[in-house]
Protein backbone atom coordinates (compact mmCIF):
# COMPACT_ATOMS: atom_id res chain seq x y z
CA UNK A 1 0.00 0.00 0.00
CA UNK A 2 1.21 3.49 -0.85
CA UNK A 3 -0.13 6.97 -0.16
CA UNK A 4 0.42 9.77 -2.68
CA UNK A 5 -0.15 13.46 -2.01
CA UNK A 6 -1.21 15.25 -5.21
CA UNK A 7 -0.92 18.96 -5.93
CA UNK A 8 -3.53 21.38 -7.26
CA UNK A 9 -5.43 19.67 -10.10
CA UNK A 10 -7.52 22.74 -11.05
CA UNK A 11 -9.62 20.96 -13.62
CA UNK A 12 -6.68 19.29 -15.40
CA UNK A 13 -8.43 15.94 -15.52
CA UNK A 14 -6.39 14.54 -18.39
CA UNK A 15 -3.12 15.30 -16.60
CA UNK A 16 -4.48 13.67 -13.45
CA UNK A 17 -5.29 10.52 -15.42
CA UNK A 18 -1.75 10.42 -16.76
CA UNK A 19 -0.36 10.91 -13.28
CA UNK A 20 -2.34 8.06 -11.71
CA UNK A 21 -1.18 5.83 -14.54
CA UNK A 22 2.41 6.97 -14.01
CA UNK A 23 2.35 6.02 -10.32
CA UNK A 24 0.46 2.81 -11.11
CA UNK A 25 -2.25 3.73 -8.67
CA UNK A 26 -4.25 0.75 -7.43
CA UNK A 27 -7.49 1.93 -5.77
CA UNK A 28 -7.83 -1.40 -3.95
CA UNK A 29 -4.72 -0.75 -1.86
CA UNK A 30 -3.27 2.73 -2.55
CA UNK A 31 -4.57 6.12 -1.48
CA UNK A 32 -4.52 9.58 -3.02
CA UNK A 33 -4.47 12.74 -0.90
CA UNK A 34 -5.60 15.85 -2.77
CA UNK A 35 -4.34 19.16 -1.45
CA UNK A 36 -7.32 21.17 -2.73
CA UNK A 37 -8.26 23.26 -5.75
CA UNK A 38 -9.71 20.30 -7.58
CA UNK A 39 -11.47 22.65 -9.99
CA UNK A 40 -11.22 25.90 -11.99
CA UNK A 41 -8.88 27.45 -14.56
CA UNK A 42 -8.30 24.09 -16.28
CA UNK A 43 -10.37 22.56 -19.12
CA UNK A 44 -12.29 19.77 -17.34
CA UNK A 45 -13.36 20.63 -13.82
CA UNK A 46 -16.36 18.31 -14.14
CA UNK A 47 -14.24 15.30 -15.12
CA UNK A 48 -11.75 15.91 -12.33
CA UNK A 49 -14.47 16.30 -9.71
CA UNK A 50 -16.38 13.22 -10.84
CA UNK A 51 -13.23 11.09 -10.89
CA UNK A 52 -12.01 12.14 -7.44
CA UNK A 53 -15.46 11.63 -5.95
CA UNK A 54 -15.63 8.17 -7.55
CA UNK A 55 -12.53 7.10 -5.64
CA UNK A 56 -14.52 6.92 -2.42
CA UNK A 57 -12.37 5.95 0.59
CA UNK A 58 -9.27 5.71 -1.61
CA UNK A 59 -9.14 9.51 -1.72
CA UNK A 60 -8.71 12.18 0.94
CA UNK A 61 -9.54 15.75 -0.03
CA UNK A 62 -9.14 19.13 1.61
CA UNK A 63 -10.91 22.16 0.20
CA UNK A 64 -9.04 24.90 -1.62
CA UNK A 65 -10.12 28.44 -2.40
CA UNK A 66 -11.33 27.49 -5.89
CA UNK A 67 -13.43 24.66 -4.49
CA UNK A 68 -15.09 27.04 -2.03
CA UNK A 69 -15.60 29.53 -4.86
CA UNK A 70 -17.50 26.85 -6.76
CA UNK A 71 -19.73 26.35 -3.72
CA UNK A 72 -20.33 30.09 -3.50
CA UNK A 73 -21.24 30.42 -7.19
CA UNK A 74 -23.55 27.42 -7.01
CA UNK A 75 -25.42 29.12 -4.14
CA UNK A 76 -25.62 32.52 -5.86
CA UNK A 77 -23.21 34.10 -3.37
CA UNK A 78 -20.44 34.80 -5.93
CA UNK A 79 -20.51 35.36 -9.68
CA UNK A 80 -18.42 33.80 -12.42
CA UNK A 81 -15.50 35.76 -13.87
CA UNK A 82 -14.24 35.44 -17.46
CA UNK A 83 -11.26 33.29 -16.38
CA UNK A 84 -13.35 30.77 -14.41
CA UNK A 85 -13.92 27.32 -15.92
CA UNK A 86 -16.48 25.74 -13.63
CA UNK A 87 -19.58 26.16 -15.81
CA UNK A 88 -19.37 22.48 -16.76
CA UNK A 89 -19.94 21.56 -13.10
CA UNK A 90 -22.72 24.10 -12.63
CA UNK A 91 -24.57 22.81 -15.72
CA UNK A 92 -24.09 19.09 -15.06
CA UNK A 93 -27.02 16.80 -14.39
CA UNK A 94 -25.34 15.53 -11.24
CA UNK A 95 -24.44 19.05 -10.07
CA UNK A 96 -26.38 18.81 -6.81
CA UNK A 97 -24.67 15.58 -5.82
CA UNK A 98 -21.22 16.93 -6.66
CA UNK A 99 -21.80 20.19 -4.78
CA UNK A 100 -23.15 18.33 -1.75
CA UNK A 101 -20.13 16.00 -1.76
CA UNK A 102 -17.75 18.94 -2.02
CA UNK A 103 -19.49 20.80 0.80
CA UNK A 104 -18.86 17.83 3.08
CA UNK A 105 -15.11 17.70 2.48
CA UNK A 106 -12.81 19.06 5.23
CA UNK A 107 -10.37 21.94 5.24
CA UNK A 108 -7.73 19.83 6.98
CA UNK A 109 -6.66 16.22 7.19
CA UNK A 110 -4.32 14.77 9.79
CA UNK A 111 -2.82 11.29 9.84
CA UNK A 112 0.23 10.08 11.74
CA UNK A 113 2.97 12.72 11.26
CA UNK A 114 1.25 14.50 8.33
CA UNK A 115 -1.10 17.49 8.40
CA UNK A 116 -2.65 18.57 5.10
CA UNK A 117 -4.24 21.94 4.35
CA UNK A 118 -4.57 23.82 1.09
CA UNK A 119 -2.50 26.94 1.74
CA UNK A 120 -0.72 27.51 5.05
CA UNK A 121 -0.88 28.19 8.78
CA UNK A 122 -0.33 31.39 10.72
CA UNK A 123 2.87 31.36 12.79
CA UNK A 124 0.97 31.42 16.09
CA UNK A 125 -1.15 28.35 15.23
CA UNK A 126 -0.13 24.86 16.28
CA UNK A 127 -1.54 22.04 14.19
CA UNK A 128 -3.85 21.28 17.12
CA UNK A 129 -5.12 24.87 16.97
CA UNK A 130 -5.52 24.62 13.20
CA UNK A 131 -7.47 21.38 13.42
CA UNK A 132 -9.91 22.89 15.91
CA UNK A 133 -10.33 26.09 13.89
CA UNK A 134 -10.77 24.19 10.63
CA UNK A 135 -13.40 22.09 12.36
CA UNK A 136 -15.44 25.23 13.06
CA UNK A 137 -15.58 26.03 9.35
CA UNK A 138 -16.24 22.43 8.36
CA UNK A 139 -19.21 22.29 10.73
CA UNK A 140 -20.58 25.56 9.36
CA UNK A 141 -20.27 24.37 5.75
CA UNK A 142 -22.21 21.21 6.49
CA UNK A 143 -25.10 22.97 8.21
CA UNK A 144 -28.20 24.38 6.53
CA UNK A 145 -27.07 27.94 7.18
CA UNK A 146 -23.77 27.57 5.31
CA UNK A 147 -24.69 30.37 2.87
CA UNK A 148 -24.22 32.93 5.65
CA UNK A 149 -20.62 31.81 6.03
CA UNK A 150 -20.07 32.00 2.27
CA UNK A 151 -21.54 35.51 2.10
CA UNK A 152 -19.17 36.62 4.84
CA UNK A 153 -16.20 35.01 3.12
CA UNK A 154 -16.87 36.69 -0.21
CA UNK A 155 -18.39 40.00 0.84
CA UNK A 156 -17.19 41.07 4.30
CA UNK A 157 -13.91 43.00 4.73
CA UNK A 158 -10.72 41.02 5.27
CA UNK A 159 -9.47 41.30 8.85
CA UNK A 160 -6.39 40.04 10.66
CA UNK A 161 -6.91 36.88 12.69
CA UNK A 162 -7.80 37.44 16.32
CA UNK A 163 -8.98 34.60 18.57
CA UNK A 164 -11.69 36.91 19.92
CA UNK A 165 -13.41 37.10 16.52
CA UNK A 166 -16.93 35.65 16.53
CA UNK A 167 -19.64 34.59 14.12
CA UNK A 168 -19.28 34.41 10.37
CA UNK A 169 -16.40 36.91 10.36
CA UNK A 170 -14.40 34.48 12.50
CA UNK A 171 -15.23 31.58 10.16
CA UNK A 172 -14.34 33.61 7.06
CA UNK A 173 -10.99 34.64 8.55
CA UNK A 174 -10.11 31.04 9.42
CA UNK A 175 -11.05 29.92 5.91
CA UNK A 176 -8.94 32.65 4.30
CA UNK A 177 -5.88 31.49 6.25
CA UNK A 178 -6.32 27.83 5.45
CA UNK A 179 -7.13 28.32 1.75
CA UNK A 180 -5.29 31.51 0.71
CA UNK A 181 -2.24 32.15 2.90
CA UNK A 182 1.10 32.48 1.13
CA UNK A 183 2.91 35.18 3.06
CA UNK A 184 2.27 37.04 6.29
CA UNK A 185 3.92 39.23 8.88
CA UNK A 186 5.45 37.76 12.02
CA UNK A 187 2.34 38.89 13.90
CA UNK A 188 0.10 36.98 11.49
CA UNK A 189 -1.16 39.74 9.18
CA UNK A 190 -1.82 38.30 5.73
CA UNK A 191 -1.06 39.76 2.33
CA UNK A 192 -2.70 38.79 -0.96
CA UNK A 193 0.70 38.54 -2.65
CA UNK A 194 0.89 35.64 -5.14
CA UNK A 195 4.27 36.01 -6.84
CA UNK A 196 7.52 34.12 -6.23
CA UNK A 197 8.80 33.98 -2.65
CA UNK A 198 11.88 36.10 -3.37
CA UNK A 199 9.53 38.99 -4.20
CA UNK A 200 7.41 38.91 -1.03
CA UNK A 201 6.73 42.55 0.00
CA UNK A 202 8.73 44.16 2.83
CA UNK A 203 7.34 43.33 6.25
CA UNK A 204 6.07 39.92 5.11
CA UNK A 205 7.66 36.49 4.75
CA UNK A 206 6.68 33.14 3.28
CA UNK A 207 4.45 31.68 5.99
CA UNK A 208 6.68 28.62 6.44
CA UNK A 209 9.80 30.76 6.96
CA UNK A 210 8.49 32.72 9.95
CA UNK A 211 10.89 32.15 12.89
CA UNK A 212 9.28 30.32 15.79
CA UNK A 213 6.35 29.05 13.73
CA UNK A 214 4.39 26.81 16.10
CA UNK A 215 3.53 24.19 13.48
CA UNK A 216 7.17 23.51 12.60
CA UNK A 217 7.22 20.18 14.45
CA UNK A 218 4.75 18.54 12.03
CA UNK A 219 5.12 17.68 8.35
CA UNK A 220 2.68 19.96 6.54
CA UNK A 221 1.38 19.14 3.07
CA UNK A 222 0.17 22.18 1.13
CA UNK A 223 -0.53 23.52 -2.34
CA UNK A 224 -1.93 26.87 -3.52
CA UNK A 225 1.35 28.70 -4.27
CA UNK A 226 2.08 27.95 -7.91
CA UNK A 227 4.80 30.59 -8.12
CA UNK A 228 6.64 28.83 -5.30
CA UNK A 229 6.63 25.58 -7.26
CA UNK A 230 7.53 22.21 -5.82
CA UNK A 231 9.21 22.96 -2.51
CA UNK A 232 10.26 20.21 -0.13
CA UNK A 233 11.79 20.66 3.32
CA UNK A 234 12.09 18.16 6.19
CA UNK A 235 8.70 19.26 7.59
CA UNK A 236 7.07 20.72 4.47
CA UNK A 237 5.76 19.29 1.22
CA UNK A 238 4.53 22.24 -0.88
CA UNK A 239 3.35 20.53 -4.04
CA UNK A 240 1.53 23.02 -6.27
CA UNK A 241 3.87 22.81 -9.25
CA UNK A 242 1.68 24.85 -11.61
CA UNK A 243 -0.03 22.17 -13.68
CA UNK A 244 -2.70 24.55 -14.95
CA UNK A 245 -0.02 27.10 -15.91
CA UNK A 246 1.80 24.70 -18.22
CA UNK A 247 4.23 23.18 -15.74
CA UNK A 248 3.70 19.90 -13.89
CA UNK A 249 1.20 17.98 -11.82
CA UNK A 250 3.02 16.43 -8.87
CA UNK A 251 2.50 13.41 -6.64
CA UNK A 252 4.72 12.67 -3.65
CA UNK A 253 4.73 9.15 -2.20
CA UNK A 254 4.61 9.82 1.50
CA UNK A 255 6.34 6.62 2.59
CA UNK A 256 9.66 7.60 0.99
CA UNK A 257 9.03 11.10 -0.46
CA UNK A 258 9.63 9.96 -4.02
CA UNK A 259 8.38 12.62 -6.45
CA UNK A 260 6.37 11.75 -9.56
CA UNK A 261 5.40 14.34 -12.17
CA UNK A 262 3.62 14.64 -15.50
CA UNK A 263 3.47 17.65 -17.78
CA UNK A 264 0.49 19.89 -17.26
CA UNK A 265 -1.72 21.95 -19.51
CA UNK A 266 0.03 23.26 -22.60
CA UNK A 267 -0.20 27.03 -22.81
CA UNK A 268 -0.12 28.97 -26.10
Amino acid sequence: MATYAIGDVQGCHEALQRLVQHIRFDPTKDRLWFVGDLVNRGPDSLGALRYIRSLGPSARVVLGNHDIFLLAVSEGVATLRPKDTISDVLEAGDRLDLIDWLRHQPLHYCEESFFMIHAGLLPQWTTHDAAQLAGEVETALQRDGFRSFLRSLFHEPVVTWNPRLIGTLRLATIARVLTKLRACSRSGKMTDFSGPPQEVPPGYEAWFNIPGRKSADTTLITGHWAALGLHIEPNLLAIDSGCVWGRQLTAVRLEDRTVFQVDGLARP
